[in-house]
C-alpha cells in the first residue's frame, strides 16, 4: 500500500444545553498485506458512523458488509429518523440483499456491524448510542482514559467473561476468529445498545479487528493522543497496523466531539465573536463521502431520535485533551502511508 484514502467531514450540531457540538471525522478503509480483497465497509456520515467486516469466502463477505453500508446509506438519504426501529429495518433488508446476491453456500455469508449514532434530538440530554453484532468495536478517549463501549461476540470474550482464560492468553488464541453472533447468520439482526453522553473533547474509534489484531489498546490509545486531528491518527494507526503483519482487512472511522468557539463567545458577556460567516445550525460543513461499494455518496442533514431502554454510561463534560484538538477546517484528502 502507497496511499491511505481518507475521508474527512464535519457537522455542526446545535443543543438546548449550551454551545454547538461540531463532530469532525475522518475514515479510512485497506485490504491490508495478506487479503486479495478488502470484506471491510463503511460509512461515516452524521449522525451514523459505522463498520462492517464481512465474512463468509470470498465473495461473500464483501456482499455482505456492503449490502449493510448500502441499507444504512438508503435510510439516512431518506430523511427518515435515524431510530432503533428504522436501523434494524435496514439490517433485516441487508440480510435479504446477502442471500439474494450469494445463495446458498457451504460458508454462509454474513457480517459483524458496529457504530456510533447521535441520538440527541428529543433526548433531556445529547448523547450517542452505540450499536454492535460481533466483534468490530468503539472505543471512546476521554480525560486520558481510553474505553472499549462495547462488548465482542465472540469466543474469546466468553471465555474472558468466566475466567476460563487470561486477558494475554485471549491475544493469541486459536479461536481468536471465532464468533458468536453477525448479521445475517440465522438470527434476527438486533444490535446490543450503549448510550454514552456527550463529552466535548472526547475522541472516538470504530473499527474492525484488524486494526484490533495489530495494536493493543495502549496503542490505539497512543496514537488518538499523539495525534492532533482525527486524519493523523488514522493514518498513524493503519501504519502502525500494516508494519506489525496487516493479516486482515483494516477499516476505522476516527471523530472528536468539540465545542463551537464562536457559540461559546457569543455567550459570554464581553466578549466579541469570532469573524466569520455564520453557519446554519444542522447543516453540514463539509460533505463527507462512504468508502463502501453501494455506499451514496451524498451527505444530508437527517433527523434523530434518543434510544430507549439502554444503558447509560456517565460522563461529565470536559476540554479537550492535549493533541485532540481539530482545525477549523475538513477537507477529503489522501494522506501518503508507509509500506
Amino acid at each position: 500500500m502507497s496511499e491511505l484514502d481518507v475521508h474527512s467531514g464535519s457537522y455542526r450540531v446545535p443543543r438546548s444545553e449550551g454551545a454547538d457540538l461540531i463532530i469532525r471525522w475522518a475514515s479510512a478503509t485497506d485490504t491490508g498485506r495478506k487479503r486479495e480483497v478488502n470484506q471491510d465497509a463503511l460509512i461515516a456520515r452524521f449522525p451514523l458512523f459505522v463498520v462492517a467486516d464481512g465474512m463468509g469466502g470470498h465473495e461473500a463477505g464483501e456482499v455482505a458488509s456492503a449490502a449493510v453500508v448500502d441499507h444504512l446509506g438508503t435510510l439516512l438519504d431518506s430523511g427518515a429518523t435515524v431510530s432503533r426501529e428504522n436501523l434494524e429495518n435496514s439490517l433485516r433488508g441487508a440480510v435479504h440483499q446477502m442471500a439474494e446476491a450469494v445463495g446458498p453456500s457451504e460458508l454462509g455469508t454474513g457480517t459483524t456491524i458496529t457504530g456510533v449514532v447521535y441520538a440527541g434530538a428529543g433526548a433531556a440530554e445529547s448523547q450517542w448510542s452505540v450499536l454492535n453484532i460481533g466483534d468490530s468495536r468503539v472505543y471512546r478517549l476521554a480525560e486520558g482514559r481510553l474505553d472499549q463501549i462495547t462488548v465482542d461476540h465472540s469466543i474469546v470474550q466468553e471465555l474472558l467473561s468466566a475466567g476460563a482464560i487470561s486477558p494475554a492468553e485471549a491475544e493469541n488464541h486459536p479461536h481468536g476468529n471465532v464468533i458468536t453472533r453477525a448479521v445475517g447468520l440465522n438470527e434476527d439482526p438486533i444490535p446490543d445498545y450503549v448510550t454514552v453522553r456527550t463529552s466535548p473533547g472526547a475522541r472516538w474509534v470504530v473499527c474492525s479487528d484488524g486494526l484490533t489484531k495489530e495494536l493493543t489498546d495502549y496503542g490505539i490509545q497512543h496514537f488518538l493522543e499523539t495525534s492532533e486531528t482525527p486524519a493523523d491518527a488514522l493514518l498513524a494507526m493503519f501504519t502502525a497496523a500494516l508494519g506489525n503483519g496487516g493479516r486482515d482487512n483494516i477499516s476505522a472511522i476516527v471523530f472528536d466531539e468539540l465545542l463551537d468557539d464562536a457559540s461559546i463567545a457569543a455567550e459570554t458577556p464581553g466578549t466579541p465573536e469570532t469573524p466569520g460567516t455564520p453557519e446554519t445550525p444542522g447543516t453540514p460543513e463539509t460533505p463527507s463521502t462512504p468508502e463502501a461499494p453501494g455506499a451514496p455518496a451524498a451527505h444530508s442533514a437527517v433527523s434523530t431520535q434518543a434510544f430507549a431502554e439502554e444503558t447509560t454510561i456517565e460522563a461529565t463534560a470536559h476540554a479537550a485533551a492535549d493533541g485532540a484538538a481539530v482545525p477549523d477546517t475538513a477537507t477529503e484528502a489522501a494522506h501518503p502511508s508507509a509500506s
